[in-house]
């Protein structure tokens, strides 16, 4: 009989339901969001921890046709990094790509001279054309 009243008493407490911490919901602050029939645009938040975006953005060439509209966007955002450091991001984009400029993104090391040179040498030589290969 105890065996099967510990079995039920086990069986109870795996079964519950399991509650983690909980936290406090966070507030958003300020929300917009703005959409216009020309393709232009705008959006904006900010929540209670400090998470902050926005963006604008438009149609190049509206009304020219599909191939040649081209849908243009820049805005930013900023947030607080675990380790306390405040993210901010700074952003294009339109036909040449998405564009982001931040202090926290990593920039590749210069490019060693000797292989600088070795590229400026390549660049002075006419261009052959390939031939095929048999």
């Amino acid at each position: 009989m105890y065996k099967l009243f510990l079995l039920f008493t086990l069986g109870y407490v795996w079964a519950a339901p399991q509650q983690g911490p909980s936290t406090e919901p966070i507030p958003i602050l300020k929300y917009e969001n703005e959409v216009n029939f020309d393709g232009t645009y705008k959006w904006a938040y900010e929540t209670g921890n400090g998470i902050s975006a926005q963006e604008s953005g438009f149609v190049k060439n509206f009304g020219q046709g599909e191939p040649n509209e081209i849908q243009t966007a820049q805005g930013q955002y900023s947030y607080t990094a675990p380790d306390g450091q405040v993210i901010q991001l700074v952003y294009t984009a339109d036909e040449n790509g998405f564009v982001p400029q931040g202090s926290h993104i990593p920039t590749p090391p210069p490019i060693p001279p000797a292989i600088q040179k070795a590229l400026d040498y390549l660049a002075t030589l006419p261009s052959t054309p390939e031939s095929p290969r048999g």
